[in-house]
């Protein structure tokens, strides 16, 4: 096959390491193309791109730009990975009679017309990344549960590997906390780095913990909001932002909790790294999060919102050190199970196919 992602993210973060590490997955037995808006997307790519403007929805010069591309590579599949593209690719698709696949990443009501026509008659199929999202979708009168095909997060185990015992932390020759707490994502209201700090500082309130400490690894626009957050929560000594880091593994290698706190989230490609690299994970039943995490098994699982309860499973780790090497170590398995590259490729080509053929029937 021959399949074109669409991607017009303007900064990255997950969604754009989901579609990079399909892309390359693919493109070992498919030709495989990306269209952007954004050199820092593109430019990390190791596929075939095209520059777009991506304006809006609409855009004349992106839907003519698209439809040449098809035309020009024979592309027989698209598959747009951001809200803002879903209609272009429609579109797209539409002028060119090919495969139009959306994928969708975070738990999303579709409710009104703009979406019945967007997801129901733009869409061929829709590739989710988590049961509940799906189950969403389905309450809508109009999707049937053929278009829909869950397909897990596939993690790229060569480039994590090494990391497993790494040690060097990238700020010092040491581990920055003997006790290390760590966050990692776009730094946005969704994913609540609020919420994790006000129970890490609700801990160390409670606890003392003179040897604990809280890494927040990424950039975006809550980053400033947090800087000036951790003073006023009396955390400003044991928290470090690191901003965007190409490469986040060494701080996630020596982490011994990763927190995910999101309000809404499809299934974290950070959570999945963080228990791969053996940190003990504590998430929010946000989304996914249910697809991996068996509370009190492999990881826990915490309310958003719930300052006192984050704040109490950090506190029983803590004084447990045992239990974090035996989540952790679960955690680890599950990952290394469930969300493999190879199952993750699989899958999208057998869904590509069946859409293919149901388009066609």
């Amino acid at each position: 096959m021959n399949f074109l992602f669409l991607n017009s993210a303007r900064d990255w973060g997950g969604n754009e390491k989901w579609t990079r590490l399909a892309a390359h997955a693919l493109s070992v037995d498919h030709q495989v193309s990306l269209a952007y808006r954004r050199d820092m997307v593109g430019e990390r790519f190791a596929v075939e791109t095209v520059k777009l403007p991506f304006v809006n929805g609409l855009d004349p010069v992106t839907i003519f730009g698209l439809t040449r591309f098809v035309r020009d590579r024979g592309i027989n599949v698209l598959i747009p990975t951001k809200r803002k593209d879903y209609l272009l690719a429609g579109i797209t698709a539409r002028i060119t009679n090919i495969t139009n696949i959306l994928r969708l990443g975070i738990v999303r009501r579709i409710s009104n017309p703009y979406h019945r026509f967007v997801y129901s008659e733009l869409a061929h199929g829709i590739i989710v990344n988590a049961r509940p999202i799906k189950e969403t979708l389905l309450r809508s009168a109009f999707m049937t549960r053929d278009k829909v095909r869950v397909v897990y997060n596939g993690l790229d185990l060569d480039r994590l590997s090494p990391h497993l015992t790494e040690a060097v932390d990238p700020i010092s020759s040491t581990k920055p906390f003997p006790f290390l707490i760590s966050g990692m994502g776009r730094v946005t209201p969704r994913k609540g780095f609020d919420f994790l700090m006000r129970g890490f500082a609700r801990f160390i309130t409670e606890n003392h913990a003179p040897d604990a400490g809280l890494i927040i690894i990424g950039e975006g626009e809550r980053l400033e909001y947090l800087q000036k957050l951790a003073p006023s929560l009396g955390i400003a000594e044991r928290t470090i932002f690191t901003g965007f880091v190409d490469n986040p593994y060494p701080y996630l290698a020596q982490s011994d909790l990763f927190a995910m706190t999101s309000r809404n989230e499809g299934i974290s490609n950070a959570l999945l790294e963080a228990m791969y690299l053996h940190n003990a994970a504590i998430t929010t039943r946000a989304g996914g999060a249910a697809d991996i995490v068996n509370h009190g098994e492999n990881g826990f699982l915490v309310d958003h919102g719930d300052e006192r309860g984050l704040s109490e499973r950090i506190a029983a780790l803590y004084q447990d050190r045992p239990a974090i090497r035996r989540i952790a170590r679960a955690g680890h398995e599950t990952v290394c199970k469930k969300f493999s590259i190879d199952r993750m490729k699989a899958e999208i080509v057998d869904f590509s196919e069946r859409t293919r053929s149901r388009k066609c029937a």
